[in-house]
């Protein structure tokens, strides 16, 4: 029987290390190569070829939904399984959106894990059961109310950068990036990171 070749992708040598030897240590798994960031994720994956990613989502450069985007788009037949510290359903949302198939949180259970890959590699998907809002009703486009820069930091945001990965990318300071956050609040009354990612799936800031 073939082994599941499984790339893994993490900005963090140690979460990799580790998951590499627990995903060796299966007689069905192997792994064919690592990445530490977005960029590097597609470029072995279009030279590997995996059968499925264990993609982190907050890593420098290209995030993980964007990497996930654009394996859509160059490898459809490989599988992505989101590996994340993001509890919150909206990035659930995110990812399925993006075009993942799997959905694990790092707290879980190793086992766990395992299971999301070899349910995606036979087909099917394995995400967590949650319980999403029904999209708020509003008065014509709240995102009108954003300048240009406050919707660009709302969409790295939304793609679980932080807020020093939104600094450099944008070369401005963390505190300018903090202000902007605060006026992206304020003006759209949102508070929790939740809300904002929701806020920016609602009205199609992502595709930007």
């Amino acid at each position: 029987m073939s082994r599941i070749r499984v790339l893994i992708a993490d900005d963090h040598a140690l979460v990799r290390e580790g998951l590499r030897a627990l995903l060796d240590a299966q007689p069905d798994l192997e792994v064919v190569g690592e990445a530490q960031d977005g960029v590097s994720a597609v470029t072995q994956s279009l030279h590997l070829k995996p059968d499925v990613v264990v993609m982190d989502l907050a890593m420098p450069g290209r995030s993980g939904i964007k990497a996930i985007e654009d394996l859509r788009q160059e490898s459809p037949a490989t599988r992505v399984v989101v590996l994340t510290m993001h509890d919150d359903e909206a990035y659930v949302r995110l990812a399925r959106l993006a075009g993942a198939q799997g959905f694990v949180l790092k707290r879980s259970l190793a086992t766990e894990l395992i299971r999301a890959i070899r349910a995606v590699h036979a087909g099917q998907t394995h995400f967590p059961e949650v319980e999403l809002p029904a999209p708020r009703q509003r008065g014509g486009s709240p995102a009108e109310l954003l300048t240009e820069r406050e919707r660009e930091v709302l969409r790295l945001i939304a793609h679980g950068h932080t807020t020093a990965a939104i600094a450099a990318r944008l070369h401005i300071s963390e505190k300018t990036v903090e202000t902007h956050r605060a006026h992206i609040a304020e003006k759209l009354g949102l508070r929790t990171r939740a809300d904002l990612v929701h806020f920016a799936i609602e009205h199609g800031l992502l595709k930007a």
